[in-house]
């Protein structure tokens, strides 16, 4: 058509096509596990396993529950309120100090309001107005009320 002549004669399109499809049936042949020394086929799980059956999973949950129970952290979460508004608890400390000195030192400290509320769960909590996270961390660590590895700081 049209003035120009294709190249390619009549019977190249089915060779093109046949080969396309013999290219598809060997890469089937060797998926669906024939006898040829360079098949694919999936690992198990057994296999992948080191030898020994060690689980770094298994060792690392050990270690944190004798780490818990050997030390007490202090925790101090952010959580959201109504729109902005957000409250800084801090929970865990030692039982030798006062907590209503320590949140009177945090109110002064960070010019904001704050309480001592008794939970059921977790004992005593301070409650700090606005997100006070890093203020807070800084301030236990300064005072040497709290070293640095103890506390976890949680939140958004």
């Amino acid at each position: 058509g049209r003035g120009t002549r294709s190249t390619r004669g009549a019977g190249d399109d089915v060779g093109s096509e046949r080969g396309w499809q013999v290219a598809r049936r060997t890469t089937q042949i060797r998926a669906s596990g024939g006898s040829d020394p360079g098949q694919l086929r999936m690992s198990s799980i057994e296999e992948l396993a080191p030898i020994g059956g060690f689980d770094p999973f298994k060792d690392v949950e050990g270690e944190e529950k004798k780490e818990a129970s050997n030390q007490e952290y202090v925790h101090i979460r952010v959580q959201q309120r109504n729109g902005r508004k957000s409250i800084t608890t801090v929970q865990g400390l030692q039982k030798g100090f006062d907590y209503k000195k320590v949140l009177k030192a945090f109110k002064k400290e960070f010019c904001c309001n704050g309480s001592v509320v008794e939970d059921k769960e977790h004992g005593q909590v301070i409650q700090l107005q606005g997100d006070q996270r890093k203020n807070v961390s800084h301030f236990l660590v300064e005072e040497g009320i709290c070293k640095a590895d103890l506390l976890k700081i949680h939140g958004f």
